[in-house]
């Protein structure tokens, strides 16, 4: 593919609007100089034509990415690099045009942050793997990836294929553009930010290497950007494999392997989590199938239950809205995992704790008994139930709500079933 002369791809108006576009469709925090998304187009009017005469005479200068620390749910912590809006639209101008040349290089076992490629893929394809006979995982856990990045072997890697030396010089700027702490500004001398547009393919070109090399080996592999399992027939197999294979990733590639959370394992193994799933073996099928781990499984619970937490001044119909949105989510992404149970029983607490919330808006006995005879009760046991002692998880368990703020109810309001989602999406 011929690739001397990108940079006027790069700055082509139609790519900047594609990239403009994309840019306002993924949304996000503004950078370091406050500009929000939604004043991008207003900006770029004014000024679009100097930033791109400042690119091509090579005197652009991004500006630093403001790093945020997000939580992680099992305690530890993302450090994300937020470059400015206007930065983010001239990585996603680079990634486009740089996207479909590394494409043709990339591997068939590599699944993230790829053109038509989506987690449920690696799923199947571990799947298929494994019920092969491959019972034997390599659980490869890259340390701090995207902080570790070597710039000068990532940009000999780029350049293999790119030989615009104008794109080479502005990955490189983005690289070294330096990141805004709370503590003041500091260099970037190794890593590439991870939350820029275009981090996900620059992490997808380091790793290609290592591909290669599982490829070499014959390997079977799944990768889903850092993360990357290898399977194999034994255990004395996966121990050697281990081993070499972190050899090559530390001296070759410059990265480091975490030996605490590297682990040969197996696909029942509690420990075993890839892309939020877990493993299971089926008798009825003979054959092993995928489910949401149990760490994925309670950190949906954690979320529905602060959605419907009594405390929170919303109205119920809001509060439907964003249950169903974590819902939606949720489920679209482990549709490939057997579920249903699990969700059935999801969907009884989801309600339980609904009509508790329900309950507690209607505050006084007098709207408490407006509201159940409205839903059929008679006027007497609303009376008597409207006054009731009982603690609101009581009264929400008993035949009072359930009787009167029905499953049946909660549907035609709006609440989405966990169960009747899943059975819309499921694809296996």
């Amino acid at each position: 593919m011929y690739t001397e002369k990108l940079m006027s791809q790069i700055l082509d108006q139609k790519n900047l609007k594609e990239a403009v576009k994309q840019v306002k469709r993924n949304k996000g925090a503004a950078g370091v100089d406050g500009m929000e998304v939604d004043e991008l187009e207003g900006y770029l009017a004014k000024n679009m034509d100097e930033i791109r005469r400042q690119i091509q005479a090579r005197k652009y200068q991004p500006q630093p990415v403001q790093q945020v620390i997000i939580p992680k749910a099992n305690g530890g912590e993302r450090v994300l690099g937020i470059p400015t809006v206007v930065d983010r639209v001239i990585q996603q101008a680079i990634a486009q045009v740089l996207t479909p040349i590394f494409e043709t290089i990339f591997h068939s076992n590599s699944y993230g942050f790829r053109p038509h490629r989506y987690g449920e893929m690696a799923i199947l394809q571990l799947l298929d793997v494994i019920n092969e006979g491959y019972y034997w995982i390599v659980d490869i856990d890259l340390e701090r990836f995207f902080d570790t990045v070597n710039h000068d072997r990532l940009m000999n890697l780029v350049s293999r294929r790119v030989k615009d030396g104008e794109v080479i010089s502005l990955i490189r700027k983005y690289l070294v553009s330096g990141i805004q702490t709370d503590d003041g500004y500091k260099e970037s001398v190794i890593g590439t930010p991870q939350g820029g547009n275009l981090s996900p393919l620059l992490s997808n070109i380091m790793l290609h290497e290592l591909d290669e090399e599982l490829e070499r080996r014959q390997l079977n592999f799944v990768r889903y950007a850092d993360d990357c399992v290898i399977l194999v027939k034994s255990e004395m197999a996966a121990r050697r494999i281990l081993r070499t294979v972190t050899k090559f990733i530390e001296e070759k590639l410059g990265l480091i392997v975490n030996s605490e959370k590297s682990k040969i394992t197996r696909p029942t193994d509690p420990r075993f989590k890839f892309l939020g799933f877990g493993f299971f073996y089926n008798p009825l099928s003979k054959s092993y199938q995928a489910k949401p781990h149990q760490l994925s499984v309670e950190q949906l619970n954690y979320k529905l239950k602060r959605l419907t937490k009594r405390g929170w001044g919303v109205n119920t119909r809001y509060r439907v809205e964003k249950i169903n949105q974590l819902i939606r989510g949720w489920v679209n992404y482990f549709r490939v995992g057997k579920m249903k149970l699990k969700l059935s029983q999801m969907d009884a607490h989801l309600r339980y704790r609904l009509r508790m919330c329900i309950w507690k808006q209607w505050k006084t006995p007098k709207n408490r008994r407006k509201n159940l005879i409205k839903l059929g009760m008679s006027k007497n046991d609303a009376y008597k139930n409207s006054y009731s002692s009982k603690s609101i998880a009581r009264i929400a368990r008993s035949w009072v709500l359930c009787t009167t703020i029905t499953n049946r109810r909660l549907e035609r309001f709006g609440l989405l079933s966990l169960v009747t989602h899943y059975q819309k999406v499921q694809v296996m």
